[in-house]
């Protein structure tokens, strides 16, 4: 089977079957195309970021009000949260 014949849920789902992130507007998350997790990951890299999945692995009902920023992932990862 070609890649073209295959229906578009289908591609999304093998895009990135572990995604956790919640913003399925966003234009990057693995539902809104089929290219995986790189979209996400170059632009949160290009804004100094870490993906929202890093956050989700370590407390998946965390709150969507955080400070994704490196120093802020730092700060979220040895206390389990980000905001002071």
């Amino acid at each position: 089977m070609k890649m073209s014949e295959i229906d578009a849920e289908t591609k999304k789902s093998w895009s990135s079957p572990f995604c956790t992130c919640v913003d399925t507007a966003c234009p990057n998350h693995p539902s809104n195309h089929d290219k995986g997790c790189a979209p996400c990951v170059a632009s949160c890299v290009a804004k100094r970021e870490i993906p929202v999945c890093f956050f989700r692995k370590i407390q998946p009902d965390m709150s969507r009000d955080q400070d994704y920023s490196f120093e802020g992932f730092a700060r979220f990862v040895t206390t389990g949260r980000s905001k002071e």
